[in-house]
């Protein structure tokens, strides 16, 4: 029972800390999902120190060579407009500050994170992951 208890605290802080750091119910949302993904007992919330890690790179294992980090593609400063590896079309920013839009599909978001983490980091992200990518660029 005390267990129950810890996790439901632990969720619902998650929530509160998800939604005063997206500003958006809907990531708040995508990020409460991912908070109930990672209910491991060593699970106490999102970092965006993590998530700037994961971000920044580099990681090896991916399965495009000319992308061992995120920022290969969306730059260092995740407000910029990055650039596509391969067709050198533009990709808005990461950063929530400079794409409000950003992380507030729920469909799109996984759709990302399903093809863009084999490419980076060679096997899907953890929830944890997701979570604390989406925590780093929802300060950004």
């Amino acid at each position: 029972m005390k267990t129950i208890l810890l996790l439901a605290a632990t969720v619902a802080f998650g929530a509160g800390v998800a939604l005063a750091a997206s500003g958006d119910p809907e990531r708040a949302r995508i990020l409460d999902g991912y908070a109930a993904q990672a209910k491991a007992p060593d699970f106490t919330g999102f970092s965006a120190e993590r998530g700037r890690a994961l971000y920044l790179g580099p990681h090896a294992g991916g399965k495009v060579a000319d992308t061992p980090a995120c920022a290969s593609c969306h730059t260092r400063d995740p407000a910029g407009t990055g650039r596509h590896y391969k067709t050198g079309r533009d990709i808005l920013p990461m950063a929530v500050s400079a794409n409000p839009k950003r992380f507030t599909d729920p469909a799109e978001v996984e759709k990302r994170f399903e093809r863009d983490c084999v490419n980076v980091l060679g096997r899907a992200c953890t929830a944890r992951e997701k979570g604390d990518f989406i925590t780093f660029l929802s300060n950004r």
